[in-house]
């Protein structure tokens, strides 16, 4: 476990030191050498209480077994880049929050957390982070979820999504039944974000596997958002509705969107149109984003890539979507745009 901790750390050091804004590649950081302090917990309260009280290089360590309850990570349990706090269990820890309808499993609100391997159920929302920097939801799974699995919101940026599995979501409402969902839909500024943009920017989605049975998107990207990694990922669109124009793996609002290395299914029975879409919800959003490299089995009547050229809330610019995806299965073609080298 030590080697392991020593690897996210170096993984937290080089994130923070490339954040900067430089004209010159920073110097490699040397963490030092550090040991966690381990927290044993195997009830709802003990956990409750461990995350009340977590501090940098707390080691948050579940026993299996269900933990029923909802849970909140506080914003004032920040670690750092060389002491971030962990919270692990395996596959058989279940944080169960026992109802669809209401609240969210687990609410992450601090910066440099390691969220990993264990397993959240039944709740409105699976994972909500509101203000949230810097984290690495690594290996988790998130499945019978009455609306979005995972939800980058508020400002919650650099931080990593991977190794997750995405299943049964959106089962009160479909039309917000994403597997993962960064920032926020512009009528809801004024909610959450003071009227602003919410700058849910430079998030990675990497290595994935979300569906069967997503109702609206795999991924939706919202407006305000900027400079995203989504890359490696498995969709699969059985299940999808259509609901709230879900009809795609992928749903790009926001701006400078590299998303590469996927592949996407459809194997029948959804409402399904396009692979990837990319759409302008407000101007000057939907723009510059590039898909290289994905792999499409369609099986619909739409493209493999749709990028809105134009419409009511104005126009995109400097789209591309490159001559290497591979598109099968799509009635209407690879692309609705010229394909670039």
């Amino acid at each position: 476990m030590q080697m392991l901790i020593a690897i996210q750390i170096i993984c937290f050091a080089v994130i923070a030191g490339c954040s900067k804004k430089s004209t010159s590649v920073p110097p490699p950081v040397v963490p030092p050498v550090v040991t966690t302090n381990i927290i044993n917990v195997s009830t709802a309260a003990q956990l409750k209480d461990a995350l009340l009280k977590a501090k940098p290089l707390d080691e948050i360590v579940m026993a299996d077994g269900v933990y029923k309850g909802k849970f909140v990570i506080d914003a004032t349990a920040d670690g750092s880049a060389t002491k971030p706090i962990i919270l692990r269990g395996s596959r058989n820890v279940i944080l169960d929050a026992e109802n669809i309808n209401t609240g969210y499993v687990l609410h992450l609100q601090a910066d440099y957390w390691i969220i990993k391997g264990f397993t959240i159920t039944n709740g409105l929302k699976g994972l909500m982070t509101d203000g949230a920097n810097r984290n690495i939801i690594d290996g988790i799974k998130v499945y019978n979820i009455g609306e979005e699995a995972i939800h980058l919101r508020r400002f919650s940026s650099f931080n990593t999504i991977q190794n997750v599995e995405i299943t049964d979501v959106g089962l009160k409402t479909p039309d917000y039944g994403e597997g993962i969902y960064i920032g926020s839909a512009k009528s809801n500024w004024a909610t959450y974000t003071n009227g602003n943009p919410d700058l849910c920017d430079s998030n990675k989605i990497l290595n994935n596997k979300i569906g069967p049975n997503i109702t609206a998107e795999c991924i939706d990207v919202k407006e305000g958002t900027t400079a995203g990694i989504i890359r490696g990922n498995i969709f699969d669109a059985t299940g999808i509705t259509g609901a709230n124009s879900g009809d795609s793996w992928i749903d790009v609002k926001g701006n400078n969107y590299l998303i590469e290395n996927n592949t996407g299914t459809n194997p029948g029975g959804s409402i399904f149109k396009d692979g990837y879409q990319v759409h302008v919800a407000l101007q000057g959003w939907g723009n510059n984003n590039h898909f290289k490299n994905n792999t499409c089995t369609v099986n619909a009547t739409g493209y493999g890539f749709n990028i809105q050229l134009s419409g009511s809330n104005g126009t995109t610019t400097g789209n591309k979507v490159y001559n290497n995806n591979t598109v099968t299965g799509a009635t209407s073609g690879v692309a609705n745009i010229p394909l670039s080298n």
